[in-house]
């Protein structure tokens, strides 16, 4: 495969699917040295240190394991994050105690803060020094996808453009290419918005109205473009990789959580059973994040408040979908 740039040093923040991808992928794909992070005596970096592999990968040996956040801090200019979107405030500030300087930090993760409606670059920015820089690393793909050798397109956001473009050079290869993009806002909201949008098109799988999918990924955009806008950002982002083109990945991948969340919950309610028991998705933290933020910039989220709606306050999605999709006419785009 190939290789874009000389021998690096990274950490990789994170050792769950995509934590330990990530530490894969700079350590076999691109020959870097790694080291990979995760909290001590968490199973997963437990189940690693003991045995190199997981449920997905094999970790190469020459991957450095650790649970020391400091160490693996000072261990590279170049962080890369993959854990929780919800845990992200309590980690940024763990980070900030060590108060890294001249850092890059890359974001490889999807979500809104459910309870303030902050994104992840905001957290992260207001605990560390300002000579560090930030993107976020979004867009189409699954590990089993890649692990397995399909090749995706990615992209990596930033508010300083040069940031990016240094980001993508180093890390792109023959496996994933990279995009560069300058609206970080609209590439965090987009990419956390698709999880929802991915519950959706599981509900419309579920209810056998997979017709309606179509309708979804156009109208869904739309509305995700309308929020971005409002939040300052470009009202094209919706459309690109970071939202629109993750979506379709989500639709057409049986690797999705978040689509099979919104089938299993179908199934659930028309057997009778309680949901709670089919597990979770990152989409239904990220729908109450999206209410937040309608509400905020006072923005009208016909699908997303439904997704809400149904999720956390019992709304039967066989009425909401008929609502929404049989609503009186009306112009296509108005922002």
């Amino acid at each position: 495969m190939k290789n874009n740039s000389s021998k690096q040093n990274i950490s990789v923040l994170g050792c769950g699917r995509w934590g330990s991808f990530h530490a894969w992928y700079q350590a076999e794909i691109l020959k870097h040295n790694v080291l990979l992070w995760g909290i001590k005596d968490d199973p997963c970096i437990v189940n690693l240190q003991q045995t190199r592999k997981n449920n997905y990968l094999e970790l190469p040996q020459s991957i450095q394991l650790s649970d020391d956040l400091e160490q693996s801090l000072n261990h590279a200019d170049h962080i890369i994050i993959a854990i929780s979107a919800q845990g992200m405030k309590s980690f940024a500030e763990n980070i900030g105690k060590h108060n890294p300087k001249n850092k890059t930090f890359i974001l490889c993760m999807k979500g809104i803060c459910e309870d303030t409606g902050e994104r992840l670059s905001g957290i992260l920015k207001a605990h560390i020094d300002n000579s560090n820089k930030i993107c976020v690393w979004v867009g189409p793909g699954h590990v089993q996808d890649f692990l397995s050798g399909q090749p995706g397109v990615m992209i990596i956001a930033s508010e300083d453009k040069d940031v990016a473009m240094n980001i993508a050079h180093k890390f792109a290869s023959d496996l994933i290419k990279l995009y560069v993009g300058c609206d970080l806002t609209g590439a965090e909201i987009g990419a956390a918005a698709k999880n929802v949008l991915g519950i959706a098109a599981g509900m419309l799988e579920g209810a056998r109205a997979p017709t309606l999918k179509g309708a979804l990924m156009a109208r869904g955009a739309y509305e995700i473009s309308k929020l971005i806008t409002a939040m300052g950002g470009d009202k094209m982002t919706a459309y690109g990789l970071s939202h629109l083109g993750d979506f379709e990945a989500t639709i057409f991948s049986a690797h999705s959580h978040n689509r099979s969340y919104g089938v299993e919950l179908m199934r659930s309610l028309g057997e009778g059973r309680d949901p709670q028991g089919i597990g979770l998705a990152e989409g239904i933290s990220t729908s109450k994040s999206l209410m937040i933020l309608a509400k905020k910039h006072n923005v009208d989220m016909p699908i997303c408040t439904l997704v809400y709606q149904i999720l956390h306050e019992g709304k039967s999605p066989k009425d909401g979908f008929k609502e929404i999709f049989l609503r009186s006419h009306s112009e296509e785009f108005r922002y």
